[in-house]
């Protein structure tokens, strides 16, 4: 069995359970996101890997091997933390050599790698620089180089790029995805940003209160969330209740929705995408009739809110902005709601 597994994991710190039966399996060369909001145990999760953490159950196999209990130091396995954790008194190159030296590899094995590492990560000939003398962005393609160093046989990564600002932070997925795909090392990058979980991984685990919500493609995890919890935390989604009908008809606040796919009869939560709704002037079938309520202009489109009598929060729509001069405060609209994009949702 080639690849990372996770086998019925739980971690506890008292009667607190950071993670509860966590399993995962991960084939060699993939990108791996852990995704969730603050607290919900991805980090926790990824100090296990690591083996900075023990474990409370469970088992973590590497190849076929068992390395539960195996030390950190002895997991070959590269990390960057959210702090860097670079040594200031270092230059550049001896940051970069620290492991290599540690482990006892010659000066001039040493030299050669951090010249080879340095072009990798885009930084040719910055080898006797202080670190102190480099920039944010610098500085985080230092940290991945030293991790790098002793070719590990995974690559952890836990939020490294949360202190950068928006576009340097979207440069460095970038080439942090480029360096993973010309590697070919299985990586693992903890984030609560959801883009960036989107853009880069082959494969997001969702998680949320220790627990794993769901694990897929990131096109598969938008378009087809396995909960409502997932719905609501990839990007943003028209989260609607109501009750079936007639077979494949279900009624909700301000109309009625044409829904094959719904089961054939009791309550449901389904979930839309503001860019699958349609606005119309007129009614018309599968729709939902309300008032528009505010507008947000996002540059090569624009963001309506509707607000439907009988529903607790506002429908998003999701119009290109060439539609805004027909559009006014207060309007009154029909909301247009596709069966196709409609995904009836699980539990919580």
């Amino acid at each position: 069995m080639s690849g990372l597994a996770i086998q019925n994991l739980n971690k506890a710190y008292g009667p607190v359970h950071a993670l509860s039966d966590i399993s995962l399996k991960v084939d060699n060369g993939q990108f791996v996101c852990l995704l969730g909001p603050s607290g919900c145990g991805k980090s926790t999760l990824l100090r296990i890997i690591a083996g900075l953490e023990d474990v409370t159950a469970g088992h973590v196999i590497l190849d076929d091997r068992n390395i539960t209990e195996v030390p950190a130091h002895l997991r070959d396995f590269g990390m960057v933390f959210q702090s860097l954790a670079l040594f200031p008194h270092l230059t550049v190159g001896e940051n970069i050599a620290y492991p290599l030296r540690i482990r006892g590899v010659s000066k001039e094995v040493q030299k050669a790698e951090v010249e080879r590492l340095l072009k990798l990560v885009h930084l040719p000939g910055v080898a006797d620089r202080a670190i102190t003398q480099l920039s944010g962005g610098q500085r985080q393609r230092i940290a991945i180089a030293r991790a790098l160093a002793l070719k590990p046989k995974l690559f952890l990564l836990d939020e490294p790029m949360s202190a950068l600002d928006a576009k340097l932070r979207e440069a460095m997925q970038v080439e942090l995805k480029r360096l993973q795909q010309e590697l070919g090392i299985t990586t693992f990058l903890v984030t609560h940003d959801q883009k960036e979980a989107m853009t880069t991984a082959d494969v997001v685990v969702v998680m949320s209160g220790g627990v794993i919500q769901q694990v897929a493609p990131p096109l598969e995890i938008y378009r087809n969330p396995a909960n409502a919890f997932v719905a609501d935390f990839i990007g943003v989604a028209n989260l609607i209740e109501g009750r079936v009908a007639t077979p494949g008809r279900v009624s909700v606040p301000g109309g009625v929705v044409a829904m094959p796919q719904a089961p054939a009869s009791g309550k449901i939560t389904f979930s839309v995408r503001p860019e699958d709704l349609e606005l119309r002037e007129v009614p018309c079938d599968s729709s939902v009739v309300g008032r528009i309520a505010f507008t947000r202009h996002l540059g090569s489109s624009i963001e309506v809110s509707v607000a439907v009598d009988g529903l607790a929060k506002d429908l998003i729509v999701s119009l290109p902005s060439r539609q805004d001069a027909r559009l006014s405060l207060g309007q009154e609209v029909h909301v247009h709601v596709p069966s196709s994009a409609c995904v009836v949702l699980g539990g919580a």
